[in-house]
């Protein structure tokens, strides 16, 4: 929730959550927030994690408008 609303990258995840260098062959980043998702947005609207295509994922509300 630190970063809500703005968009990190998949390696700026890695980064602080494990201290590792970014694999880019590895979905660990994708396998967690799937996790996340399932459990903040499975049933719930307005969905809360969203994927930015191209850079990575954003947490927070977003109006249908926002791009």
């Amino acid at each position: 929730m630190h970063n809500a609303r703005r968009r990190v990258t998949r390696s700026m995840i890695i980064e602080h959550l494990w201290n590792l260098s970014f694999d880019t062959a590895t979905n660990i980043v994708d396998v967690y927030v799937n996790y996340l998702r399932r459990k903040v947005d499975d049933g719930f609207a307005p969905r809360l994690v969203h994927t930015v295509r191209g850079v990575g994922y954003e947490l927070g509300y977003r109006s249908e408008y926002q791009v």
